[in-house]
């Protein structure tokens, strides 16, 4: 029997791989395109500060996660 939990994480995983691949390969090469490498640059360190709150938020709930798991299991 499948363990549809784990196969949800793992699509989940791939959809999110693939969203920031296609953010910063196809965003950051029409950046490329239009100004050049200066503003690919700059594009990418904006991407990268765009989604530092949203991995400090991933990186917090996946610490309390393994906390409460941790905690279940004594």
């Amino acid at each position: 029997m499948r363990d549809l939990r784990e196969y949800a994480r793992q699509t989940q995983r791939r959809l999110i791989l693939g969203v920031l691949i296609l953010l910063f390969m196809v965003g950051g090469g029409l950046i490329w395109w239009f100004y050049g490498a200066g503003g690919a640059a700059l594009g990418i360190v904006c991407l990268l500060a765009g989604l530092m709150p949203v991995a400090l938020i991933a990186l917090i709930f996946g610490i309390v996660d393994w906390i409460l798991k941790r905690a279940g299991r004594e």
